[in-house]
């Protein structure tokens, strides 16, 4: 069980820090952009992100 979240935090800091390394002017569009929205807007992409990674999870505990 340990294991399977140090992995996932692993995976998540190697993607978030690829998108930094390889795209730093894209992470302060999407920032502007962020600012913009209104907070519900942000709580609902935010619900809906956390809905993809359960399903993602869940997903492959299925086919794992």
């Amino acid at each position: 069980m340990i294991s399977n979240i140090l992995l996932a935090a692993g995976l998540v800091l190697v993607i978030e820090g690829l998108v930094y390394a390889l795209a730093p002017s894209l992470v302060e569009q999407l920032l502007e952009a962020l600012k913009e929205m209104s907070l519900q807007t942000r709580r609902n992409f935010g619900l809906v992100a956390v809905a993809l990674g359960v399903g993602l999870v869940w997903l492959a505990r299925i086919l794992g």
